[in-house]
């Protein structure tokens, strides 16, 4: 289960900037909610066994068949549902990445190989390959001929596509990627809208593998009202989340240059980053507490240390006070030291 992850405000009192969800920011959610509220009696009926109202809209979105779509409650329960599905022995996993995939697997009985993202290991044939696209938490993202070449080598590729409206780089389309028996590609409603407390995804694949997965579907997963949700948002395309990836990229280069500070590079709104000489508890609790400013303490995330965390960048004015808030961090506790 998850333990540990970003927008958990709800340990500390009076948080006025959220760094720590990927989530797009400060979207208006006011025309969703108002189309909702005019729908009581979905409350007094059970939704549909499996979304197919949804599923079918979906289809016609991404020009795929509807039996090329499930709709799942979340992304989550899509890689729950994938890893169930397919028999493979073993899963090799790159890190750092989400932790659900390898816990996922670890549930359905799979052998768990955790890899680095520069020294993959082959492990050739009976194996699934989970890779977050964009990266969760470094926003990496793979290129196409990497993932063609990750398809001939691997059972399955599994595509977590969660982050994909959050990047201006390449990810590959759902129709591109029905055409092939050897991947699956997972998709979050909830964050291409974000409204994370929705919980709304759907995976997209070749029929033979959704045929497969529909074999593991529990009943209604998905409730009426994130259904009827999901068809709104689908007619709504100015709903769609769109971060500001330049600011994002200005918030990294004022983050890098804080000594005692190191920012990998990223290619959506959010960014991994590792302290010199401090923890990020350490850092999370002072911001939390003294600037009401919640950031994603990643030392949990495997393959990383206590010295690491992660932000998604937020509004001019929020990412300014975010790097006066670090340097003063860093002061305070050189003149400490």
């Amino acid at each position: 289960m998850i333990e540990g992850h970003g927008d958990d405000a709800y340990h500390y009192e009076d948080i006025r900037s959220d760094f720590s969800s990927n989530i797009c920011a400060h979207g208006n959610h006011q025309a969703l909610m108002n189309h909702l509220a005019g729908h009581p009696e979905l409350l007094n009926h059970y939704p549909e066994p499996e979304a197919w109202t949804l599923e079918r809209m979906i289809a016609e979105h991404h020009c795929i068949a509807p039996r090329q779509v499930i709709v799942t409650s979340g992304a989550t329960e899509a890689i729950y549902l994938v890893a169930r599905s397919f028999g493979c022995s073993r899963a090799v996993i790159p890190a750092p990445t989400f932790s659900e995939y390898a816990n996922a697997c670890e549930q359905a009985g799979l052998a768990v190989v955790t890899t680095s993202l520069q020294s993959r290991e082959e492990q050739g044939r009976g194996s699934l390959l989970w890779l977050c696209n964009p990266n969760n938490p470094t926003g990496d993202v793979y290129d196409q001929l990497y993932i063609d070449r990750m398809m001939a080598e691997y059972n399955l590729v599994v595509l977590d596509q969660s982050y994909e409206n959050y990047t201006d780089a390449h990810v590959m389309s759902p129709r591109w990627g029905v055409r092939t028996p050897y991947s699956v590609q997972i998709h979050s409603m909830t964050k291409t809208y974000g409204v994370p407390g929705l919980r709304l995804g759907y995976i997209t694949a070749h029929e033979t593998l959704t045929e497969q997965m529909r074999r593991f579907l529990h009943p209604w997963s998905v409730s009426a009202l994130a259904v009827e949700a999901g068809k709104y948002l689908l007619q709504h395309d100015e709903l769609i989340c769109r971060p500001d990836l330049q600011e994002a990229q200005r918030l990294r280069e004022g983050l890098q240059g804080i000594a005692g500070l190191n920012v990998g590079s990223t290619q959506t709104n959010f960014m991994l980053c590792q302290l010199s000489n401090h923890t990020a508890s350490e850092l999370k609790d002072y911001l939390a507490l003294e600037h009401h400013i919640l950031i994603r303490d990643a030392s949990n995330f495997k393959g990383l240390t206590p010295a690491h965390f992660r932000v998604a960048a937020q509004t001019p004015a929020e990412n300014d006070a975010l790097m006066a808030a670090i340097r003063e961090f860093l002061k305070d506790r050189q003149l400490k030291g």
